[in-house]
Order: structure tokens, then sequence, then C-alpha cells
């Protein structure tokens, strides 16, 4: 699974990304800090069912922290988009061909409204004005795949009575939608003719396509400074949303592993450290709860992308590998995912040579459509 960081320029969207991956990447407060995409491991939390069966576990792909088990994503923090990247302004062109790789997005945005669209000093703008233009730059750059011969391609279909869905579905297969995506959308609009659609309709389906295949939750940056008012408008701008401070976050986790604090308590006789901690846990704990990071992260996987946690293992009993390790390793995929999905998951002859799974906490053989749910244990049995 992976995670698109992005944003317009001096945001903090490297902040954030190093923030919730704990890598070194360029942080600085001028546009274009990240060129190259940067590319890390992040976590998501679910409770490891070691703890109900009274077991030890020895996990492998994802640890296990306090009955915790931390599963990874992949993020992937990308160059800054500013207005007429579909045009290749800016590094506008590198950064939406790294856009296909990710299944969400987490759009980082200025709650403070101290940057201009182009990432730059300004006061009095507004964050919400961020979003919108992310999101148009995104449809342009795919209504503008689709529409590439599309004249040309449409005056074929209608010769051969070809299919206008098997078409789509050609052109937007490298941006990882799918052809179930492509059949789910096109049925929402009256594009019956083809080579007539205009460049209102490309909008509009590239929108639907995008919406239906991509979900995003707005990260609003920043929140320490940001006025109430502004944080009013993002909570009723009917956006998915986390408040954030993606700096408070980076500082916390390098403090404590600096022996600084310890949970919540200031611990460092720094006098400039201790003054730095105090301001967040006065302007961020205090205020919010939390910064804001890990949650908005799990809130896209979880509840926007619904993912659950798996867990395959070999022997039904033991719940171990072959070596004896307990719950060697954790799988989040989508939920409505079946037992099949999850052996092409652990390995393609797995999926290939699928015979039947067991459920290991109710012990029933199951077949190859049994739907896969959150905490499931389950031993895959296949031809050699």
């Amino acid at each position: 699974m992976k995670i698109g960081v992005i944003g317009k320029p001096n945001v903090g969207k490297s902040t954030l990304f190093s923030a919730l991956t704990q890598t070194d990447v360029p942080i600085a407060d001028y546009p274009f800090t990240t060129v190259k995409p940067n590319v890390g491991i992040a976590y998501v939390r679910k409770r490891c069912p070691h703890a109900e069966f009274g077991i030890e576990c020895n996990p492998r792909n994802a640890p296990c922290i306090s009955g915790t088990r931390m599963l990874p994503v992949e993020l992937i923090d990308v160059a800054g988009l500013v207005p007429g990247a579909h045009e290749g302004k800016g590094l506008g062109n590198k950064f939406l061909d790294d856009l296909r790789q990710a299944d969400g997005f987490i759009i980082v945005i200025d709650a403070s409204g101290k940057l201009d669209l182009e990432g730059n000093p300004a006061e009095g703008s507004d964050p919400l004005a961020d979003v919108v233009f992310l999101k148009e730059e995104i449809y342009h750059w795919v209504a503008g795949i689709i529409k590439d011969g599309w004249v040309r391609a449409a005056k074929r279909l209608e010769i051969e009575k070809g299919s206008i869905e098997e078409e789509l579905a050609k052109r937007v297969t490298g941006l990882g939608i799918s052809a179930s995506v492509v059949n789910k959308v096109i049925n929402r609009f009256d594009l019956t003719k083809p080579e007539e659609w205009s460049d209102d309709d490309f909008m509009k389906l590239a929108e639907a396509l995008w919406e239906e295949s991509k979900p995003m939750i707005i990260a609003a940056n920043k929140c320490d400074v940001a006025s109430d008012e502004n944080m009013d408008r993002i909570k009723s701008s009917g956006y998915p949303h986390m408040l954030v401070s993606a700096i408070a976050e980076l500082t916390l986790k390098k403090a404590e592993k600096a022996g600084a604090i310890k949970g919540f308590e200031i611990i460092t006789g720094d006098p400039r450290q201790r003054k730095g901690l105090e301001y967040i846990k006065e302007r961020v704990i205090d205020r919010f709860g939390t910064t804001g990071v890990q949650e908005c992260l799990e809130k896209l996987v979880f509840d926007m992308l619904d993912m659950i946690a798996v867990y395959p293992v070999e022997n039904e009993t033991k719940l171990c590998d072959k070596y004896g390790n307990t719950l060697p390793d954790a799988y989040l995929i989508r939920r409505g995912a079946i037992a099949r999905d999850l052996a092409y998951l652990v390995h393609t002859d797995l999926g290939e040579k699928f015979i039947r799974a067991i459920n290991c906490r109710t012990k029933r053989v199951v077949g190859a459509d049994y739907p896969l749910e959150d905490g499931d244990i389950i031993k895959i049995i296949a031809n050699k």
C-alpha cells in the first residue's frame, strides 16, 4: 500500500513525511525543497491478536509494541505542486507522474493562511484555496490523459462497435484506476456520443474517476498558529480532514529519542529545549489532545481506504509459520477481499495453486471466495 503526501511548496509536506517515517529529508522555508520524491515507511496501528490467545508473537514484517501491531505503509513525499502544473509549470510534470503510484493521498495545506498558492510568504491567504487548486490540477492532468487522441479513438469505436468503457480503462489503468471503477463511474453520465465530448465532460469524468479510486484527506498543518476562523472554515468545509502540527510531532519524536521527554513529561534540563516543548504542550497537546499526524494517516488508511489487518499462518493450532514464529506477518488488505486475494498477496504461487483455507479462530475450512474480516488469522492450503 502506497500513500502520497502532496501539497503546494512550503506547507510542511516533508516535515509530516519525516514525522511519520522518522526519515531525515531536506526541510526548508523555500519552494521546491523536495525535487525527487522521498520514499519511506510509516506505520498504522492495530491491536495484535497475540494477547487474545495468551501467546507471545514473533513479528517479521510488522512490529508489535506493547500489544499494538504496527503495520507498514509506504509513504511518498513528492515535489510541491503549483498552479499550472498540468501544463508543466514548476515541477508539475514530475509531480503529477509521481501520483500514479499511490492508493490514496494526504493533501497538506497551510492552515495559518500565510502562504500564497505558489508557496511564497503572504498574509490572509485562504487555506481551502489550496485544496481547490490542487484538485483542479490533478483533474486537468487526468482529463488530458483521457483526451489525448480521443476523437480518433471514438470514431474507431463507432465503426467497430467497440466499448467506451474498455477504451477508457486502457487510458487510465496506468493511473491505478481499475476497469471496475471505470464501469461504475461511466454510468453516472450521459456520455453516449464519445466523439462529441466537451472539455467539461472530460473534466467531470476525470474528477469522478479520481475521487472514486484515490481517497484524499486534508492535513490542515500549522494548526498551532492558525486562527480560529481558519480552523472553523476547515472544519465546516465538508472535506475529510485532520488538524495537525507536523513540526510538533517531529519535535516530540526527536525529543523522546533523545530522552528529553517521557510520555508527556518534560525531563530535559536544557532551558531552550524545555521552552520549545512547553510551547508544544500548551499550543498543541493541551488544545487538541494530539498533533493529529498519526491520526490523519490512520483515518485515510482505515476509514477512507477501508483497509483491514489479516494474519496468514502455516500452523492453525500454534498460529505460527514453519519456523515456529507466532503470528509472524500482518497484511493490510481492502475490506471485501477474499481468501484467494490474501494468498496472492503472500505469494503468487499460493494464489495460483490455492485449494482452501482455514479460519484459525473458528477452525472452519473456507473456500477461495471467503470474505476476509478484520483481524482474521488464516492458514492457506495450496498445491505444492
